[in-house]
């Protein structure tokens, strides 16, 4: 009777606890049909959905005029779905012949076994049309875009290019990256449980949205123009490389950078020298690659030279260091300390005014107004000018000034730095302290970028770019203006004098380290016109053979640039 009524109870408790599993299961059944059914259906679809992207249209970089510096060209994306191909050896040989690759590679791409393979990418549209007009089972053709510079080499090194994923690596294309990628798109498939698309249900699809248009200060034709005489003038010489700037000093537009040589934007990875051994080690070949696309004008610095005298006078005379009647001698050196440091006239320019010994570009005359400035003051205006600072350019890689601790320079130091030796800027430096100097004293930032524009050409933002004013006192740069104007008219510049037009502008010959090896960069700045400057030009000539002097080959550099843009930028002669 008690095993009767202990199994009776057993029975019960298994029935109970069968019960309550079951009441859970169901809860939780519906639990997940009503209250979760959203959040399954979508892992659902995820599982039986096959995600494309669509490349988005890089928005454009126009010139001041609207001229196409790059754009794009629609290419095709081959890609293939392991799990749909029908017939692999038919798609590995049409593959292989259409897009002229090795059959083993398509082979194995073609075999591996992944929701989706890429054959190739950047493939001509052309090609990709025939390939989709064969209609093989497993093959997919994606129209994506490709980077298109219309004219090659034009400012490779202010441009940039971008690489394989359409991002910018180098230049403007990297600086204005999130204004000009856009935002990529999809498309859906639905495919059933062996990953084959199912017939009958509409692809989903989000659009993709083209970057925004750039446009830039640069001008194409003084662009060329400029990269023409840099081109030539590099040839004459067997310079190792030319840099050219031209901009204007009242608000700082860059109106053409050159560096050459420069390289073709639509082969970026092919070094551009010849003899260049293309089968050199991977690392020395990427070494090769970044100096080829080094932008020299704001990457690299130089000892600047006597343009840097400029810098100098402008200082001595904010100071009241120097007047302009002061006078001077020049044996055709000066004894500092220890250091006997000599005038580029070896027999020296005898008496001088202070107005003589910038036209004569005369070393001794500005050892002595260096001294008299002193140190303190030396760097106080070094300072002031913004030279230890960057520009600000809107580009990247900027190099800073390379420069004395101010406790560690002493009279010889300060001679020298005087003339422009023993410390290194950037050429922009040099061309963005000198338009400030000469504009009325605003310190203003060099740059490429103006406004940003949508698809229909609607401006949707114009950029405003930083200005110190009062560098230096108006009637100071008024009076380098004018000496400055003199120094082509009756001085060491007189190579850069453009009939009915009134050119200001300052020579230099510099040495680079070390001196026994005898190179030299040569330089000159000048600006047009002199008493109202609208452009300013900069040509640095680096190791040129034979005659080295700057205002006998960079000056008439300048000179033939001139004549070309000012009535080109509607400056008229007087």
């Amino acid at each position: 009777m008690k095993n009767k009524t202990y199994n009776k109870k057993k029975i019960l408790v298994v029935f109970v606890c069968a019960a309550a599993v079951i009441l859970i299961l169901v809860g939780r059944l519906v639990y997940l049909m009503i209250f979760d059914a959203e959040y399954y259906q979508k892992k659902a679809e995820a599982l039986h959905e096959r995600e494309r992207e669509i490349k988005a249209a890089r928005g454009e970089i126009l010139d001041v005029k609207g001229e196409v510096l790059a754009t794009n060209k629609t290419v095709c994306t081959i890609s293939v779905i392991h799990s749909q191909i029908k017939e692999p050896e038919k798609v590995i040989k049409a593959l292989a012949e259409a897009l002229e690759m090795d059959e083993d590679t398509v082979r194995r791409r073609v075999e591996k076994v992944s929701s989706m393979e890429r054959i190739k990418t950047n493939v001509d549209k052309s090609t990709g049309d025939t390939i989709r007009n064969m209609e093989l089972d497993g093959v997919k053709v994606d129209e994506d875009f490709k980077r298109y510079y219309p004219h090659n080499e034009l400012a490779s090194k202010v441009l940039g290019f971008t690489g394989g994923d359409n991002q910018g690596i180098i230049g403007l294309e990297v600086k204005y990256e999130e204004y000009l990628k856009g935002v990529n798109g999809t498309i859906l498939t639905t495919t059933d449980a062996r990953g084959v698309e199912l017939e009958g249900i509409a692809e989903g699809r989000v659009e993709p949205e083209a970057g925004n248009t750039l446009q830039i200060s640069l001008d194409y034709n003084i662009q060329m123009y400029a990269q023409q005489m840099a081109e030539k003038v590099m040839e004459e010489k067997q310079a190792d490389k030319v840099g050219i700037l031209l901009m204007n000093p009242q608000n700082g537009e860059i109106l053409a950078m050159v560096n050459v040589p420069e390289f073709n934007l639509n082969d970026p990875f092919t070094l551009n020298m010849e003899g260049e051994d293309t089968e050199m080690p991977d690392e020395k070949r990427q070494d090769a690659l970044n100096q080829m696309w080094r932008n020299g004008c704001i990457n690299d610095t130089y000892e600047p030279g006597s343009t840097f005298k400029i810098i100098t006078a402008s200082a001595c005379l904010e100071a009241g260091a120097v007047k302009l009647e002061d006078q001077f001698s020049c044996p055709g050196y000066r004894v500092v300390e220890d250091r006997k440091i000599r005038c580029h006239k070896v027999g020296g320019h005898g008496a001088e005014t202070f107005i003589q010994g910038i036209q004569n570009s005369c070393n001794p005359v500005f050892i002595d107004i260096g001294l008299r400035l002193g140190v303190d003051d030396f760097y106080k205006y070094f300072r002031q000018f913004g030279l230890m600072d960057m520009t600000g350019i809107d580009l990247p890689g900027e190099a800073g000034t390379i420069m004395h601790k101010k406790e560690n320079v002493g009279m010889v130091e300060l001679a020298t730095m005087s003339f422009g030796q023993s410390f290194q800027v950037t050429p922009m430096q040099m061309a963005t302290t000198v338009s400030s100097l000469v504009n009325g004293g605003r310190r203003i930032t060099p740059h490429f970028g103006v406004r940003v524009l949508d698809e229909e050409g609607e401006e949707v933002k114009r950029f405003r770019y930083e200005e110190k004013k009062n560098i230096v006192s108006k009637e100071t740069s008024a009076t380098m203006r004018m000496l400055l104007e003199s120094v082509v008219s009756e001085g060491s510049g007189k190579n850069a004098y453009i009939e009915g037009y009134k050119i200001g502008g300052k020579t230099a010959t510099s040495q680079t380290l070390p001196r026994s090896a005898n190179r030299y960069i040569s330089s000159f700045i000048g600006f047009a016109p002199a008493d109202n400057p609208q452009v300013l030009g900069m040509c640095v000539i680096y190791n040129p053979q034979g005659v080295y002097y700057g205002g006998t080959i960079a000056a008439p550099v300048i000179k033939n640039i001139f004549e070309s843009i000012l009535p080109y930028l509607g400056i008229e002669k007087e």
